[in-house]
């Protein structure tokens, strides 16, 4: 009986002992680090060996910190730049642990850490944003556009200001200055860009507005240089009619110039062969034309018109 509790006892004894040993053993691994709290107050520096270590078991807490770059990724806010126009800024930015135990006294976690960023970040872009025109915030370089007809058109009718700093250069102000602030939380900033940046609705139609009206410019243009092609079509066209029916008309009348002196000659060998006859038919011919039912002559009876008439009688 005294054997069996003793067994009893030795078993709650390594319960006990098993149990302290896990609460009092932690494990740190590559990509974490440990900041050690008693009663809510951190006790020594930050534990970053990988490996398993001790802690006085019950009484101490582990708190476990990212050694990797994090991630912040922001809400776009509107903003004004300093040519008093608004725009739509979405930003994000890459950052780390780089003092734990200031972090951990000043933040206590991620998610403490993300509002702080917000607010330095926000309010860096904002500062920012405040002072510089918008084609500064939109534009990162002053790339010349492709050489088309159209950008010509655009260039010369309104030409598209130089940037000297532009949106990536922006950028790198707000890291810059940001920077200058987040090692106070034991944060370090590696990286902060511009995501987007979009006009709001009223700038965003009015822009919308010009984009119609330089379509609008262009597309009048090409109207113009079209009416101008098709005026200089038809002019070319109706001075080849008239060239063609000029050409043509000189050619008839040279066949019918030669027709009539050809038919002339006929007529003056048929002539020369039998006067009498021709005159004969030639007069013949007349009276068929000039006279019929409703024709009146009044004529001599020696009339030479009627010679042959009259020898008709005969």
């Amino acid at each position: 009986m005294k054997g069996q509790t003793k067994l009893i006892v030795l078993g709650i004894f390594a319960f006990l002992l098993i149990i302290v040993l896990v609460d009092a053993i932690y494990v740190v691994s590559e990509t974490d680090q440990v900041i050690i709290t008693q009663f809510g107050d951190p006790k020594g520096g930050a534990v970053t060996k990988p490996g398993l270590h001790l802690k006085a078991p019950f009484i101490q807490k582990s708190n476990y910190f990212e050694k990797r770059w994090l991630e912040w990724d922001g809400d776009a806010n509107q903003l004004p730049t300093k040519d008093k126009k608004y725009v739509w800024v979405d930003t994000y930015a890459r950052w780390r642990i780089k003092d734990p135990l200031l972090y951990f006294q000043r933040v206590r976690d991620e998610r403490g850490a993300q509002t702080r960023i917000d607010d330095i970040i926000d309010g860096q872009t904002r500062n920012a944003v405040a002072s510089f025109d918008i084609n500064e915030v939109v534009r990162s370089t002053n790339r010349k556009f492709e050489q088309t007809e159209e950008t010509m058109i655009l260039e010369a009718q309104d030409a598209i200001p130089d940037i000297e700093v532009g949106r990536k250069e922006i950028a790198h102000i707000i890291l810059v200055e940001s920077s200058k602030i987040t090692p106070e939380f034991g944060i370090e900033l590696i990286d902060v860009q511009i995501k987007r940046v979009n006009y709001v609705d009223e700038v965003q139609e009015r822009v919308f507005e010009r984009m119609i009206a330089e379509r609008q410019r262009i597309a009048a243009k090409y109207r113009s240089e079209g009416d101008g092609s098709s005026a200089e079509i038809r002019g070319q066209k109706e001075r080849e009619l008239k060239r063609i029916q000029s050409e043509a008309y000189r050619t008839a009348q040279d066949l019918k110039g030669k027709a009539d002196a050809e038919a002339t000659q006929i007529y003056a060998v048929a002539y020369n062969l039998d006067p009498e006859f021709y005159q004969f038919t030639k007069s013949l011919e007349t009276y068929r034309t000039i006279m019929d039912k409703e024709t009146w002559l009044l004529l001599s009876t020696d009339a030479e018109f009627l010679k042959y008439l009259k020898s008709s009688r005969k």
